[in-house]
């Protein structure tokens, strides 16, 4: 099967005075669907609300930009909600089943990608939000007389509780509404800052990576996923590895999958084990990737830790087709790589 690796812009789903919300289509996008992961960018205006919801897919929210962002999630089997304070480079985990609302507390928009895992989804490769009220809303499904009964209350009541919000998936709330203020102690163990954390790899001129898994982030371990976050410097490289300006994705039979230029805004999904490189150009390159297991296992070509190296001199002279000489070359010069690459002289 030809496969479309081609990188994709979001569309946008719904656009208001608070917000707006695009997401990747599955249908546009049909990798999406084939490697079950799903997208979505929820921007935010100031005093800008996304209403109550849970959706169909564990996945991870990623602060792309603001400070002063306000989340409220209520886990399955939970009975009180956790408001947590959100800023540039947080990553939030949010369970497929758990509610949440979002807020925008700043005078600046604020800006979170959701990337997760949709094997389960209502639809493959895509999320499938469920609106608890709005006009999309849950409430407004059932009839007057089933939310009477349900919260003991008369039918002007139910009416008033299920048609007072008149709004859309995201609001403007009015200056002076009080919104939560976030929990003690609970923002550590929730939300993670990959922006400011050690990186595990960190090459002069070249750039860093940070890898996040649950070893590190326990509450990765509730929606099964991990993630990565790549910078790198001018014309720095990330060397081949599988699980990116200029990017190439070799795949199946050695063909070249990609071979393309990737700007701010776009979703690109690298198959399993199909062996991924990036250049960056002379303002830099940032990504931040999903991968869709809780301990994933990287290939790694350069480096210490490299498979070449691993290889023993006789077996690698041989899959080459090189003399020892070569072979010794080849070999030394991959002890002294790394995954990222400085820009050549």
């Amino acid at each position: 099967m030809e496969l479309n690796l081609a990188p994709k812009f979001a569309q946008k789903i719904f656009e208001g005075e608070g917000g707006t919300y695009y997401s990747w289509s599955s249908a546009e996008y049909e990798l999406l669907k084939e490697a079950k992961v799903g997208g979505g960018r929820l921007v935010l205006q100031p005093r800008g609300f996304a209403l109550p919801h849970y959706a169909d897919s564990n996945k991870i929210g990623y602060v792309l930009q603001g400070s002063c962002g306000v989340v409220g999630i209520v886990p399955p089997k939970a009975s009180q909600e956790v408001v947590l304070r959100l800023k540039k480079g947080d990553v939030i985990p949010v369970p497929s089943g758990a509610v949440s609302w979002w807020y925008n507390d700043g005078d600046s928009e604020l800006i979170i990608v959701f990337l997760g895992e949709t094997s389960k989804a209502y639809v493959p490769g895509e999320f499938t939000n469920f609106l608890l009220t709005g006009t999309q809303g849950i409430l407004g499904g059932f009839s007057t007389e089933f939310n009477s009964r349900a919260y003991d209350i008369n039918n002007e009541e139910a009416k008033k509780l299920a048609k007072s919000q008149s709004g859309v998936l995201i609001i403007k709330l009015p200056e002076g509404h009080k919104m939560p203020h976030p929990c003690k102690n609970s923002t550590d163990k929730l939300v993670f800052n990959i922006d400011a954390a050690l990186p595990d790899i960190h090459v002069q001129n070249a750039g860093l990576l940070t890898a996040l898994t649950a070893k590190k982030f326990p509450f990765l371990g509730e929606v099964g996923l991990s993630a990565t976050l790549v910078k790198l410097d001018a014309n720095a490289m990330s060397s081949p590895m599988y699980a990116a300006d200029s990017i190439q994705v070799v795949g199946i039979n050695g063909e070249r999958a990609l071979d393309t230029k990737v700007k701010a805004g776009h979703l690109l999904v690298v198959p399993r084990f199909f062996v991924a490189s990036a250049i960056a150009d002379g303002e830099g390159l940032e990504y931040f990737s999903l991968i869709t297991a809780t301990e994933p296992i990287f290939g790694e070509f350069t480096g210490k830790t490299s498979v070449w190296g691993a290889l023993s001199p006789h077996v690698l002279q041989a899959s080459l087709n090189v003399a020892p000489e070569f072979e010794q070359l080849f070999r030394a010069k991959i002890k002294k790589s790394t995954i990222l690459v400085p820009p050549q002289n």
